[in-house]
């Protein structure tokens, strides 16, 4: 994202955002055109608030969102570089633009006997003015297809300006070499990795010093045959799933698809087999590629119970993105084994769920061993990975823990019930009705 207006921040283009929106939005302008969504933001941290100066920034930098858009340069390289995108929906896109009227933005005050802040800014207990804090309550409605790209932005300017005016307490100090660092620790081991970290980056500029120095390591690395030969196996850079970083540092942008594809369309259509009808239209729309499936949106298991010989032969692999990830490859075997199907050294199992070095350096052993090719998308841990300087870099910096997720389509509750069992996203009562669909007592 660029600095703009002042102290604002407005994305630069409307590429600086995760590959996934527009995979994404290619499907519903073809299946779902006429759709309405609504989307909603949720914070999961009690104890962290937002100041009256944060949420006044970035109400101002929402408003500055629809001056943004794809240029020709742009649109040509994702023509040649993304071949799964029809013409008519780079045209489409190259038209795009947001419509700030689409989201609404609300402060509301932090109550005096709530729990303390973890940050404390000088007068913020009951004073009004800047320091005030409070919670921030966002919502983006209108068609589906549109709003749909306002999730990932979103996302990141308020982080961004969450860390330029709340939490101040770090710096960029060591950033640089502790990416190098983490990078060549996956390439040396023999891992495959992408970086995935828009969403909750602290701010542009970390995530493109993240891309940028991943890119650095990886030609080391591939200029040193004695790293090469650590592992048996070699590590690889696969791309980062931010299509503008991607442009600009000249990686593959990577992305397939998210859980609200899978979300709308048992909201829409019915949830007993709506796992298998959301893979039948993606495959509609992308019958040669991007076909790497993401399991958890209504647990893995229920996934499991509509998955086909045929769906597993042709599917490139899975990705796992909640619950315990050491359970999940010898499941996927129990599952390739019972269908027939072959997996060692064909299938893919992608890691999705707060990866960092030692688990991915676990999963990848473990992965290995039983056949699957491993494959790691991290995020956080690259692009929001600090330590605050009051403390003397031994206490974390933490990220902020956010979603924005798709909570209605047509006027239907959409719901989110995942193999974290206890992050259940949506209305209660369709939660308990998707589980009842499928069995899930916890």
């Amino acid at each position: 994202m660029s600095q703009r207006h002042d102290r604002l921040v407005v994305p630069s283009t409307v590429l600086d955002t995760d590959l996934y929106k527009f995979t994404m939005q290619q499907g519903v302008l073809k299946h779902f055109r006429d759709v309405q969504a609504t989307y909603r933001f949720t914070h999961r941290d009690q104890d962290v608030y937002f100041s009256r100066e944060c949420y006044d920034l970035f109400v101002e930098s929402v408003k500055h969102f629809g001056e943004i858009g794809l240029s020709d340069s742009e649109r040509a390289w994702l023509a040649k570089t993304c071949t799964y995108f029809s013409a008519d929906y780079l045209d489409y896109l190259a038209r795009f633009r947001f419509k700030p009227e689409q989201v609404t933005v609300t402060f509301h005050p932090k109550d005096p006997s709530a729990p303390l802040s973890r940050y404390q800014p000088p007068l913020a207990n009951g004073a009004s003015g800047k320091s005030e804090l409070g919670k921030i309550e966002i919502h983006a409605s209108g068609p589906w297809h549109e709003t749909i790209l306002w999730e990932v932005p979103l996302m990141s300017c308020l982080s961004e300006l969450f860390f330029t005016t709340v939490d101040t307490d770090w710096s960029y100090d060591g950033q640089e070499e502790n990416a190098y660092s983490k990078a060549r620790t996956y390439l040396e081991h023999g891992c495959t990795f992408s970086e995935f970290g828009t969403r909750r980056r602290r701010s542009y500029r970390i995530q493109d010093l993240v891309v940028g120095t991943l890119v650095r390591a990886h030609k080391d690395y591939q200029n040193d045959e004695s790293a090469q030969s650590k592992a048996g196996e070699k590590g690889k850079l696969m791309g980062t799933s931010n299509v503008h970083l991607a442009h600009k540092h000249s990686l593959t942008p990577i992305g397939t698809i998210a859980h609200e594809w899978f979300m709308a369309v048992g909201a829409l259509r019915g949830y007993e087999h709506a796992n298998s009808l959301a893979l039948d239209l993606w495959e509609d729309v992308y019958p040669h590629a991007l076909q790497l499936a993401l399991t958890d949106t209504f647990s893995t298991e229920a996934f499991f119970r509509d998955f086909t010989a045929a769906r597993a032969e042709k599917w490139a692999g899975l990705r796992q993105d909640s619950g315990d990830p050491y359970v999940y490859a010898p499941r996927a075997q129990e599952i390739y084994e019972a269908l027939g199907v072959e997996y060692k050294n064909r299938k893919t199992i992608i890691f999705s769920d707060s990866v960092d070095v030692e688990k991915a350096l676990k999963l990848q052993a473990q992965t290995r061993e039983i056949g699957f090719i491993a494959s790691f998308g991290i995020g956080t841990s690259l692009t929001n990975d600090f330590r605050s300087l009051s403390s003397g870099g031994k206490e974390k910096s933490k990220a902020l823990n956010m979603v924005i997720k798709l909570n209605s389509v047509d006027g239907q509750p959409c719901v989110k019930i995942s193999d974290e069992l206890s992050k259940n996203t949506g209305d209660p009562e369709t939660v308990k009705l998707v589980k009842a669909t499928f069995n899930i007592n916890a």
